[in-house]
């Protein structure tokens, strides 16, 4: 009797496969897949194991740029997909898609999915050092998503233009998936909160996440709304773009927000808020916002690919000039002056979430692109 098709998730952090891949690796699973995880060192792992799956360690470093720890990490993941011999990769943010890919190819692994969640602190930084790097990561890409029974999956129609146009994948090999999917039961529309207003911004701490003008504006709107509370959830990140753990408990300990830090309990969290902001300068297809909208948030958020995904202006949600402190906060105040509007556009945003951003609509996508690949 013939094996179960063996699929192998590659991620760079275990908490990012729970965060963002369970209910797919589980959909899998269920489907009668055998499915395997692999990731870099953390503390998930436990959990990932716990949920079932064979997990499998790999040297993954999420902000390392060492040149022999890199070639370490490929090696390292052509010797797992020569010993697991997996019949489908799919390999999630951009170090697994990157060095993955590479590595599926060397080990001619017969089907890859790699998923890009977005371009990342590399395409939003600028300067001829940083216009360097990308044409280098460019040219991984085009190595990396170049297998011929390969598919790379976008969050955004933005982001699928931009790697055509330079030439990093096929259009043919492109496939549109918007984002990874909001569980409709756990994040439900509740009663706005008594007073004092909070505005809330959920997010990894980093700086092109528009931490400093949610900041910004907070100290403006301070005298008009002496009562308000503004309120960062997230912790900070290996990533060149982190916000040192020292300023944001600098601005803590000014008074202008509160900063709760890494929370699990986000559809209680964003049941206490009463407007949810994001000023990002890119995203792929933000989680934090699609769930915001399921739970019936008012959004704020920058008018840039990812986050347009997720908000129409003046229906769920308002837009503004990215790096626009000044914009942000007029937006801001506009909702915290009209709770009418924040209802209204609240029960737009759940509306959205239903018919555009289930976790079931998400993980069907997917089956269908493992289906089509391993002819099945």
């Amino acid at each position: 009797m013939a094996r179960p098709k063996r699929v192998l998730f590659v991620v760079n952090d275990p908490a990012f496969f729970l965060s963002h891949r369970l209910p797919l690796g589980l959909a899998a699973r269920e489907r009668g897949y055998d499915v395997h995880v692999a990731t870099g060192p953390g503390a998930a792992a436990s959990e990932v194991r716990a949920q079932g799956f064979p997990f499998h360690e790999v040297p993954l470093s999420r902000s390392g740029r060492r040149p022999d720890a890199e070639l370490r990490a490929i090696a390292a993941l052509y010797k797992l997909f020569r010993e697991l011999a997996p019949d489908l990769v799919h390999l999630v943010t951009i170090k697994p898609v990157l060095y993955g890919g590479i590595a599926a190819r060397l080990a001619r692994v017969p089907a890859v999915v790699s998923a890009v969640s977005g371009l990342g602190y590399v395409f939003i930084q600028r300067g001829a050092r940083a216009t360097a790097t990308r044409a280098a990561v460019r040219a991984m890409y085009r190595i990396a998503l170049g297998a011929r029974r390969g598919r790379t999956i976008f969050q955004n129609g933005e982001d699928l233009d931009d790697f055509v146009s330079h030439g990093s994948v096929r259009r043919d090999r492109t496939v549109l998936i918007r984002g990874s999917g909001v569980d409709l039961a756990k994040f439900r529309p509740t009663p706005e909160p008594p007073e004092p207003l909070v505005v809330m911004l959920p997010s990894r701490m980093l700086w092109d996440k528009g931490v400093g003008e949610m900041v910004e504006a907070a100290r403006s709107l301070r005298p008009k709304h002496p009562q308000a509370r503004f309120v960062l959830v997230g912790d900070t990140d290996p990533n060149p773009a982190s916000i040192p753990r020292a300023t944001l408990e600098g601005w803590r300990d000014e008074g202008v927000i509160e900063w709760w830090g890494f929370r699990r309990d986000m559809p209680d969290v964003l049941a206490q808020a009463h407007v949810v902001v994001l000023p990002s300068y890119r995203e792929g297809l933000p989680k934090g916002l699609i769930e915001a909208a399921a739970a019936a948030r008012p959004i704020v958020t920058s008018d840039v690919p990812g986050c347009r995904e997720v908000v129409r202006h003046e229906d769920n949600g308002l837009l503004v000039p990215v790096k626009d402190a000044a914009s942000l906060a007029a937006a801001i105040d506009r909702l915290l002056g009209d709770a009418d509007l924040r209802r209204r556009m609240g029960a737009r945003g759940r509306e959205r979430a239903v018919e555009e951003f289930s976790v079931e609509g998400v993980v069907e996508s997917t089956m269908s692109l493992y289906r089509d690949l391993l002819g099945a």
